[in-house]
């Protein structure tokens, strides 16, 4: 293999990371800057290199970002507890994953943020709409095919591709400049 591939790769992802809405990250900061500012929980989940990217943003921000500040962030991947989730997925459905966890802990005002390349996957489609119904302020990255969770959540933001990686990628950007607006920028 010749670095063909590579450059190409590359190429891919440095297009979409500068075809990110800047504008929309910026408001995305400020909703976490207010709920830090409230002393709301946030709550952060999805599938497969998304639940990846939701353990590692929650911990970003509530042990980095939390550390440059006067108190720290409230927050919990709902992936990471994987007794509760297999006993939900097995007991209910796995549709009901996340939700069954956001029923114990959820209040009107917190925080769910959702990562779906697809936009569409049943468990998150569940928990936001759960979230919706309950006051919880809804968010969710989503890949280009947008899926149920463009009109579903309460403020959106869509990296337009397809391909898993590249979004997964950009999402986990987007999370890192949340965290780090706080660790470098905000104090």
């Amino acid at each position: 293999m010749d670095n063909t591939y590579i450059e190409q790769y590359l190429s891919k992802q440095s297009d979409l990371l500068a075809k990110l809405p800047n504008d929309k990250i910026v408001g995305l900061i400020e909703i976490f800057k207010k709920a830090w500012q409230e002393d709301k929980q946030i709550f952060v989940c999805g599938n497969g290199g998304s639940a990846a990217n939701a353990s590692h943003f929650i911990t970003d921000l509530s042990k980095g970002a939390s550390d440059t500040l006067s108190k720290p962030f409230r927050g919990m991947s709902l992936n990471d507890n994987v007794a509760w989730m297999t006993a939900l997925g097995n007991d209910r459905s796995y549709a009901e994953v996340f939700v069954g966890q956001l029923n114990n802990f959820a209040k009107p005002g917190d925080l769910l943020l959702v990562m779906s390349v697809s936009g569409n996957s049943p468990n998150l489609t569940k928990a936001v709409s759960w979230a919706n119904d309950k006051g919880l302020q809804t968010i969710a990255l989503i890949g280009g095919k947008k899926g149920t969770l463009a009109d579903l959540a309460s403020y959106t933001i869509v990296v337009d591709d397809e391909h898993y990686g590249r979004v997964e990628d950009a999402h986990m950007t987007i999370c890192h400049m949340i965290c780090y607006s706080f660790m470098e920028n905000i104090r």
